[in-house]
């Protein structure tokens, strides 16, 4: 075999090798996520905690929400989200040579940041749909079971990538980290609505 036969061997054998190494989950990835997604639940649920009906439905401002429109999108949002990963994320094929790492932690950091304004897409915008706050919450809480099992039980989760929301292609594991800090970017929102010096006292 030529010289330079056994270097583009060796060459390609070292990304495939590289490649590999790159979309392995580890464990500890996995329960950092479930850690994140269990800590986010728990920050949506206590940030709506003993609020009453004035509470739940007082508006900042006719273009803000309430906290009860917060809770809804947030539902809404796990559903849209999780249907997405299910639907299409899985579906997709990999794209070798994404820094992972970098990527994880730009959801991690990006997401949350409420200096940047978005606005919600229509499926996901509050329109009432759970009933009440308490029915948002309920759904909410069995949404993220749904979405904690599948992180649990699925093992391929770097190795199928979809372009992220205006950002680098996301794997599967990143559109979770995505989900988690996405309520937590909509509870800040919901102590912004209570920090508002006209929030009702009861």
């Amino acid at each position: 075999m030529k010289l330079r036969s056994i270097f583009s061997l060796v060459a390609v054998l070292l990304f495939c090798t590289l490649t590999t190494r790159a979309q392995q989950l580890t464990q500890a990835e996995k329960d950092k996520a479930l850690q994140y997604l269990e800590s986010t639940k728990k920050g949506v649920l206590d940030s709506a905690r003993g609020l009453s009906p004035a509470q739940l439905n007082f508006k900042p401002a006719p273009d803000r929400w309430s906290v009860a429109e917060c809770l809804e999108h947030i539902a809404s949002a796990e559903d849209f989200l999780f249907g997405l990963i299910t639907t299409q994320v899985m579906k997709s094929p990999d794209t070798p040579g994404r820094d992972v790492k970098a990527i994880d932690e730009g959801i991690l950091k990006g997401v949350v940041d409420r200096s940047v304004k978005r606005q919600a897409p229509e499926p996901i915008k509050p329109v009432n749909k759970y009933g009440s706050a308490e029915g948002s919450e309920k759904h909410f809480v069995e949404s993220r079971a749904t979405t904690e099992a599948f992180l649990k039980n699925t093992t391929d989760l770097r190795q199928h990538v979809l372009p992220g929301p205006g950002g680098p292609p996301m794997d599967a594991y990143e559109w979770i980290l995505l989900v988690a800090a996405h309520s937590e970017r909509h509870t800040k929102q919901i102590e912004e609505v209570k920090a508002d010096p006209n929030f009702p006292k009861s």
